[in-house]
């Protein structure tokens, strides 16, 4: 491939988890599976949210658009894979490449944001109850949700275009089942100084800080909790809060997980199986957490079943 080529003729090759044959159908069935359920389960929980007046607050408006990135991340990785298993064809032109490339950073960037934001919802439900409504007004949560999404967006396309100027001289083949942009860097023969720079600063200051920002607010949270009288009070504020440490810490766990595999190995098959629980098992897992760590989701979901069977 000579370098500087970025026309159509320029393919990417998607080794996936796995060549052995035999392996493929077991493997088409299990993520065909993880799909679907990934999509019923955040559906349903949109679909509980919008249906449920009890949950028209500030805190699952935050969820209903953490279930609808979930979708869209996984939609953006699993169906490709889906199909180049089926159809035995692990090319991938350029341009897709760099799609999907775009869409696995923008989703994660968002999940990331929208984490924090909901961090600081509980932070001023428990620490500051008596504001809450005043401080959390649609105007407001609206708000943070377009600044997630902005950050997002102008994140990713400043990847992006950086990465179109570089050129591809090697062997184009990536050691996963998606476009994944360190590895895409490391195939590049042109210099890809500026592009890392702008990886590892951006990983630190959408990664790191919003990390710091959800301890902060868990350590004020941990504080008004010790300091309330009320058994009752303790147990309810530690319950709303359950779920959205869960999912925290299985996305920030997941993501460590994939960087220092893909940094500290040279196994292709260890690299993939961290991608696996980054971009799959997550986004599935979260309905379930949400779902069964919580009451008032719970609640929501049988009064939904109630009204679909007394409709029937």
């Amino acid at each position: 491939m000579k370098a500087g080529n970025k026309t159509g003729i320029l393919v990417f090759t998607l080794l996936g988890l796995s060549e052995d044959p035999e392996l493929q159908p077991l493997i088409f069935g299990l993520f065909l599976s993880m799909y679907v359920v990934t999509v019923l389960g955040n559906l349903l929980i949109i679909l509980i949210i919008s249906f449920d007046s009890h949950l028209h607050t500030p805190m699952y408006f935050f969820l209903s658009n953490l279930s609808l990135v979930d979708i869209c991340f996984s939609t953006t990785i699993i169906p490709n894979m889906l199909v180049s298993i089926q159809t035995e064809n692990k090319a991938i032109s350029y341009m897709n490449c760099l799609t999907q490339v775009y869409f696995s950073m923008f989703f994660p960037i968002l999940d990331t944001l929208l984490l924090t934001v909901m961090a600081y919802d509980r932070y001023v439900a428990i620490c500051q109850p008596l504001h809450y409504m005043v401080i959390m007004n649609p105007r407001l949560c609206g708000l943070l949700v377009f600044i997630t999404w902005f950050i997002g967006v102008m994140t990713s396309l400043l990847h992006i275009s950086l990465m179109m100027h570089l050129n591809f001289c090697r062997d184009l083949e990536i050691p996963l089942f998606f476009c994944e942009v360190t590895q895409i860097l490391k195939l590049a023969c042109s210099d890809t100084f500026l592009n890392s720079v702008l990886l590892y600063f951006m990983t630190g200051v959408l990664g790191v800080f919003p990390l710091l920002g959800i301890l902060f607010s868990y350590s004020r949270i941990t504080s008004a909790i010790r300091k309330m009288s009320s058994l009752q009070g303790r147990q309810k504020a530690f319950a709303t809060c359950g779920s959205h440490l869960s999912v925290v810490s299985l996305f920030y766990a997941a993501g460590i997980g994939v960087y220092f595999t893909s940094s500290m190995t040279h196994s292709s098959q260890e690299v993939s199986v961290a991608s696996v629980m980054y971009t799959v098992v997550t986004p599935m897992l979260n309905p379930f957490i949400y779902s069964l760590r919580n009451k008032d989701v719970k609640g929501a979901l049988g009064r939904l079943l109630s009204r679909a069977v007394s409709c029937l």
